[in-house]
């Protein structure tokens, strides 16, 4: 019976190890990442690939919100020290268009808040993230803090992983 305990207390503390320093399992809660990660639909994360390579441009990504006390699941746009700008809706880094095949837009006729930002530089650290379904995401466009000042990056500290295995 204490060989049967002792086994079982490895396997939930080796279990917890994989989880908490290698990989996760997490449903998408939302829209926000349509049309390439569907609301429901469940994913890996790799929790220890940032030990090796910083994140890039184009990297999904699970982040603690600089907002609110969530994790959000968002697509890496902007690198640190990278200016940025949107235009009606187009992404401009270093002031040349990004390409972006991914994106879904919903009410493309209607300039809504974040289709319109001026150009800034990405501080050292951070990142500017943005969800595929950009007129339904809710991200560095459109953050706020609670003094109503826009919140546009997310910082290396903050980012969980990158996520695998669609």
């Amino acid at each position: 019976m204490k060989r049967v305990l002792y086994l079982l207390f490895l396997g939930i503390l080796g279990g917890l190890i994989f989880r908490g320093c290698f990989f996760e399992c997490i449903v998408v809660p939302t829209a926000s990442m349509e049309p390439t990660i569907k609301k429901g639909e469940v994913f890996w994360v790799n929790k220890f690939i940032y030990h090796f390579r910083k994140p890039e441009r184009g990297d999904i990504i699970v982040f603690k919100s600089p907002v609110e006390n969530k994790v959000l699941v968002k697509r890496i746009i902007g690198l640190p020290g990278e200016t940025i700008e949107i235009k009606n809706k187009k992404v401009y880094i270093n002031g040349k268009e990004l390409k972006e095949d991914y994106v879904e837009y919903l009410r493309k006729e209607e300039i809504l808040v974040g289709d319109n930002i001026p150009e800034m530089v990405i501080p050292d650290d951070a990142y500017f993230v943005m969800g595929d379904n950009r007129d339904y995401s809710k991200d560095s466009r459109d953050w706020k803090d609670e003094e109503g000042n826009p919140v546009r990056f997310i910082y290396f500290e903050d980012i969980k992983g990158k996520v695998i295995g669609r």
